[in-house]
C-alpha cells in the first residue's frame, strides 16, 4: 500500500511542476515588489505585479487602478499568505475598464513597465506609488469559499452487519 502512496505523491508533484501562468501573463519580469520600487527608481523596468483592487479611476482615454500588492502564485494569481503585503501601486491601461466589474478586493494581475511615480495620500499619510503602464490587465474569477465536511469511515463505527 505504501508504494502506491509514494507513486501518487510523485505524480501529484510532477503535475504541479507543470503549472504555469496564463499565456498573457507569461514572460520574464523583474522580481522587485512595489514596496521596493517605491524606495528606488526603477523606471522602465518590466514587472508583473498583482493584488487586490483598492480603487478604479476611469479617465478620458485610460483607466488607472490603485492596487494593494500581494505575492503571486506559480500561476501568477495573487494570494494572501500573511498580512504582509508588497506595498501599493498604480497600474494604468488605455481604454475603459468598468469599476462595477473591477470592484474593491477583486484579484488582478498586471504586466508592464514602470513609467514613473505618484505621490498620494492614504488617509493623512503621504505615500509614493510606483506607476505602471500596463500591457496586460488580467482579472481573476472570484474564489468561492467551500466548507469541507468530513465524516468517519463506515467501519468500525457503523459496522456492516
Amino acid at each position: 500500500m505504501k508504494p502506491r502512496l509514494y507513486i501518487l505523491a510523485i505524480v501529484a508533484l510532477l503535475a504541479s511542476a507543470c503549472a504555469s501562468a496564463p499565456r498573457p501573463l507569461q514572460g520574464t519580469f523583474n522580481e522587485i515588489t512595489p514596496r521596493d520600487a517605491a524606495e528606488a527608481d526603477i523606471t522602465g523596468t518590466m514587472v508583473r505585479w498583482g493584488g487586490r483592487v483598492v480603487g478604479v479611476e476611469p479617465q478620458a482615454n485610460r483607466t488607472c487602478f490603485e492596487m494593494i500588492s500581494t505575492r503571486l502564485s506559480g500561476y501568477a494569481r495573487p494570494y494572501w499568505e500573511t498580512d504582509d503585503t508588497g506595498g501599493r501601486f498604480i497600474a494604468c491601461r488605455t481604454g475603459f475598464y468598468d469599476p462595477a466589474l473591477f470592484e474593491q478586493n477583486r484579484e488582478v494581475t498586471f504586466t508592464g513597465r514602470v513609467d514613473g511615480y505618484e505621490n498620494r495620500n492614504i488617509g493623512q499619510y503621504a505615500y509614493r506609488f510606483p506607476r505602471m503602464e500596463a500591457d496586460v490587465v488580467y482579472l481573476w474569477p472570484i474564489r468561492e469559499r467551500v466548507d469541507v465536511i468530513t465524516r468517519p469511515a463506515p467501519w468500525p463505527w457503523w459496522g456492516w452487519w
